[in-house]
């Protein structure tokens, strides 16, 4: 696919742009999509106004912005003028944003209307170029008071009269990235709370994304809808690398994709391959699916029995999969663990879902597979081109630390090398972080963070995301978080409200009875748990969780917030 060092996204684009020139490669929901040789020009004006502002190669450009075909637009402008993208998460707090577009040290910014707000004036006076993504018009430094006369030729206005005229737009500029420069600076937004910059290469995004078209083909006729954040990189890399590479069509929502918003959008679009997190198939399953197979005491007899329980599963799974569009053929599921009950659920409903393995540090992907050739609780096998071992396994289990080896490893940490050596060895193994096993076929199993891990009194390890896998398991459960505290084993629950309101509404109970009614099913629960796990792992103390718990872009609890 591509010449010897020419793995870079600019090869990337110029080889599409020409192979699909006349093929819808971007869409905003209900609005004008941009084909191929569009995206193509646009690229070459926007990049070429950046050369204009003196943005050279190495130096770093930030996209702040909300998904949208504008967000593509900028990300390849700036790594094909040999500049790095620096894409910044639309969730960050303020303050998070300040830190990393001073730690990155940008020279330009790429901002939304509806995020402008997080940047300080000092950082705004100090970039060589600012455009509202928008429309790609230049941004004054001080938002305040208008661009000078000499700056008022916005290469928005330039852009629009080009495209009416049909004027032919420059070549890409003459710069050609090397397979070994940076590309991007992905500051993560963990479960720890400690944001690092992860330096990925041309060769890095492009590996990991061939590598990965090689378990799960994609093709021009290909139609996906685009509902995680492009600022990081599962989402970047498989979510819009890939499809472009194939010359499929990607389409964006200008809204959060809420139920109400994104099933009319899915209607619409019939996608046939999306990438999802687990918690939004959880929450369908949870509030949709759930209560209609458990409607009745018969059918909660009945559920029991493998049988019915996979009719059930079959009918209500191909309603989804209506709901969906009707056309999906892959379902892809990262960022977190998904539930073992909603995956035997999406099992037996032969619902085309794939789960996947990987970090930002590894470009994502490290292991996965397509619907047809998934394992029950795996995240599929390693990649082409990828090795993955099992460190120090314990000999009882085969479980150990999961290091990974191949040319999707990041570079390094920005400014940061102490902890680029903590986590790459001298031979190139990067460490994870997460514990464990592969089987005899190759397959991977997660069990856990390594630094989540709890040593028992006994000296037996516990694995937290397996306890909060059997609290989640109770319908009386939305999210649940297992830590230590003080020596004892504690579990903190977020409560199915619409369940526990409809049980205290049916009897009739006042609000003292309320406190009790729910301090007891706490209890039980706690007991539900503890009479399905070892003895050793038994959870002490049940804490109820008022709110939703905070969490990162790809949807996992951020425990420090929760854990002390």
């Amino acid at each position: 696919m591509f010449p010897s060092g020419k793995r870079t996204l600019k090869s990337l684009l110029r080889r599409s742009c020409v192979l699909y020139h006349d093929r819808t490669a971007l869409s905003l929901l209900d609005n004008a999509p941009v084909i191929y040789e569009e995206l193509g020009r646009r690229v070459s004006l926007l990049s070429h106004d950046l050369l204009r502002h003196g943005i050279t190669a190495g130096q770093r450009v930030a996209i702040l912005s909300e998904n949208k075909p504008n967000w593509g637009i900028a990300f390849f402008a700036i790594t094909i003028t040999g500049a790095v993208a620096v894409p910044v998460l639309p969730d960050f707090h303020g303050n998070e944003v300040d830190y990393i577009l001073r730690h990155a040290g940008v020279k330009a910014l790429f901002v939304s209307e509806k995020q402008v707000q997080k940047v300080s004036k000092d950082i705004l006076a100090s970039l060589s170029a600012a455009y509202l993504i928008d429309d790609f018009s230049r941004f004054p430094s001080d938002p305040e008071k208008p661009l000078p006369k000499e700056d008022s030729q916005s290469i928005g206005p330039e852009l629009s009269e080009i495209i009416r005229s049909g004027e032919k737009a420059p070549e890409l500029p003459d710069y050609e990235p090397q397979e070994t420069d940076p590309a991007s600076i992905i500051y993560t937004s963990g479960t720890t709370g400690l944001s690092k910059g992860v330096i990925l290469t041309h060769l890095n995004l492009i590996f990991d994304a061939t590598a990965t078209l090689q378990i799960q083909p994609v093709h021009r006729e290909d139609r996906l809808i685009s509902i995680l954040p492009l600022s990081h990189s599962y989402e970047c890399t498989i979510g819009f690398l890939i499809p472009l590479m194939r010359g499929a069509c990607i389409t964006y929502l200008d809204k959060p994709p809420v139920p109400g918003v994104l099933l009319p959008a899915m209607a619409k679009v019939k996608p046939t391959m999306m990438m999802t997190v687990p918690l939004i198939i959880e929450k369908i399953y949870k509030k949709q699916v759930l209560p209609q197979l458990t409607s009745s005491g018969l059918r909660r007899i009945l559920m029991k029995t493998r049988l019915f329980r996979t009719i059930m599963h079959r009918v209500a799974a191909s309603k989804i999969y209506k709901l969906f569009g009707g056309k999906l053929r892959f379902y892809g599921i990262g960022g977190a663990l998904l539930s073992a009950d909603v995956e035997r659920f999406l099992r037996e409903g032969k619902f085309p879902y794939a789960i996947g393995y990987g970090l930002t540090e590894t470009a994502p992907l490290i292991a996965g597979c397509s619907p047809d050739k998934t394992r029950y609780r795996s995240t599929g096998y390693a990649i082409p081109g990828v090795e993955i071992r099992i460190h120090q396994p314990l000999p009882e289990t085969g479980e150990g630390e999961i290091q990974v080896r191949g040319q999707n490893v990041m570079q390094g940490y920005y400014m940061d090398a102490e902890k680029t050596r903590e986590v790459i060895t001298e031979d190139g193994w990067f460490r994870t972080g997460d514990l464990g096993f592969i089987d005899d076929d190759g397959y991977l199993y997660i069990r856990g963070r390594l630094k989540n891990l709890i040593l028992g009194p006994s000296g037996k390890n516990i694995y937290p995301e397996e306890l909060e896998s059997i609290f989640n398991k109770s319908d009386y459960v939305l999210e649940s978080l297992v830590y230590q505290d003080q020596n004892q084993l504690t579990a903190r629950v977020y409560l199915n409200d619409d369940m526990i309101r409809q049980e205290i509404e049916s009897q009739n109970k006042n609000e003292s009875e309320v406190t009790d009614y729910i301090r007891k099913k706490l209890e039980d629960l706690r007991h539900f748990v503890n009479t399905n796990t070892a003895g050793f792992s038994r959870i002490t103390k049940i804490i109820e969780q008022t709110e939703p718990f905070e969490k990162t872009p790809t949807q996992k609890i951020k425990r420090y917030l929760y854990t002390g």
